[in-house]
């Protein structure tokens, strides 16, 4: 896994649990709904860069 792709998926995570957490927070649903995509993605996202790693080898 490239090491831009694994910053960019783990980055998309990680905003997103804290876009999605805060949302909660304050009542915000559809705003949460929007964190937890993102976090989704970018849980996708590396595993994406995983199998491609995987035929690499």
């Amino acid at each position: 896994m490239s090491a831009g792709e694994k910053a960019k998926a783990k980055a998309e995570q990680v905003v997103g649990k804290t876009v999605r957490k805060a949302a909660h927070a304050v009542h915000k649903d559809t705003l949460a709904a929007k964190g937890a995509a993102l976090e989704a993605r970018g849980k996708m996202r590396g595993a994406k860069e995983k199998t491609k790693d995987s035929f690499k080898h």
